[in-house]
């Protein structure tokens, strides 16, 4: 497995003073970690937004901080821009070897399933990772499900069919659905779902209007009554 290595570097900038290192090209992050005091850092972006592609939530990362001997560390958290999903901040977890820790590991899907070339079935995936519980060194980048096993639209892979090592504790239920091939769907039931958008803003529409006349009647009675001369 490839080796990750990442440099840091101390800061003290913080709050919206922050600006000023995203335009300088740095990412702040915070170290943290099992009896460890928070560090606030700053890292390159460009090479942090690689290896953070790379390397999930999954992979150990080597942090070298101002020069100092590298820790080994995990992405436990990332703050995207939610337009241009730069990577505006992230928690970095500091990571013992002698201790297990909790992550989430992706789901790899490979081979084709019969029940979809054959039966022109959908697939559905139920879930794109498994949480699991391991020590840092026996950690993998992601688990292969092979779905060639859907034959039938009867099959389903469970949690439990996903082939983990020994090593690796799952922690989701055994019996939670991963992968599972549906019936393809006719024409009257494509149409009915193309339509139902069509009127639910239509239903939409019609309440608005019906609730901006109504609006609009009281406000005219309103107007009127307060026209009306004062006898008292």
């Amino acid at each position: 497995m490839t080796v990750l290595a990442l440099s840091a570097e101390l800061r003290t900038v913080q709050g919206k003073k922050v600006k000023t290192l995203r335009k300088a090209g740095q990412t702040p992050v915070v170290l943290y970690g099992h009896g460890i005091e928070p560090t606030t850092l700053s890292v390159p972006a460009k090479p942090f937004s690689q290896i953070w592609k790379e390397a999930g939530s999954s992979q150990l990362i080597d942090l070298m901080i101002d020069g100092k001997p590298a820790v080994k560390v995990l992405v436990h958290d990332i703050q995207e821009h939610p337009v241009t999903s730069v990577l505006l901040h992230a928690d970095l977890y500091q990571v013992k070897m002698t201790e297990k820790l909790e992550t989430e590991i992706p789901l790899k899907f490979i081979g084709e399933a019969p029940a979809v070339k054959d039966l022109e079935g959908n697939l559905i995936t139920e879930k794109d990772s498994l949480e699991i519980r391991c020590l840092p060194g026996d950690l993998v980048p992601e688990f292969e499900v092979d779905i060639s096993v859907l034959a039938t639209f009867d099959d389903v892979i469970k949690v439990a069919d996903v082939k983990v090592p020994a090593s690796i504790e799952v922690l989701n239920d055994p019996e939670e659905t991963v992968a599972l091939v549906t019936a393809p769907r006719s024409e009257e039931e494509l149409e009915a779902e193309l339509a139902e958008p069509v009127a639910t803003a239509e239903a939409e529409a019609i309440e608005k209007m019906t609730a901006e006349a109504e609006a609009e009647k009281a406000l005219e009675t309103a107007e009127k009554e307060s026209e009306q001369p004062d006898n008292g």
